[in-house]
């Protein structure tokens, strides 16, 4: 029965992220669902092996956007 409702359950998103040293250069990868703890980590959009020990692109970076507080989106509309 457990099985079934697991199926069913929502999971967890996991999201991607690079360790980079002060240089900009990846040196670690870590799929999780928040972000891990310390300096140095950014979430990424996928994991590619090949920017190990390279610069991390610019376009691998997700974008940060903020989300608008609630009475900010009532009054805007």
């Amino acid at each position: 029965m457990r099985y079934l409702i697991s199926l069913f359950a929502p999971r967890p998103l996991h999201r991607c992220f690079a360790l980079l040293d002060r240089n900009g250069h990846c040196q670690a990868f870590k799929q999780c669902s928040l972000q891990p703890m310390g300096d140095g980590w950014v979430e990424i959009e996928e994991i590619r092996l090949n920017w190990l020990h390279h610069p991390l692109p610019a376009s691998a970076r997700v974008s940060q956007h903020r989300p608008r507080a609630r009475a900010q989106q009532l009054l805007a509309t």
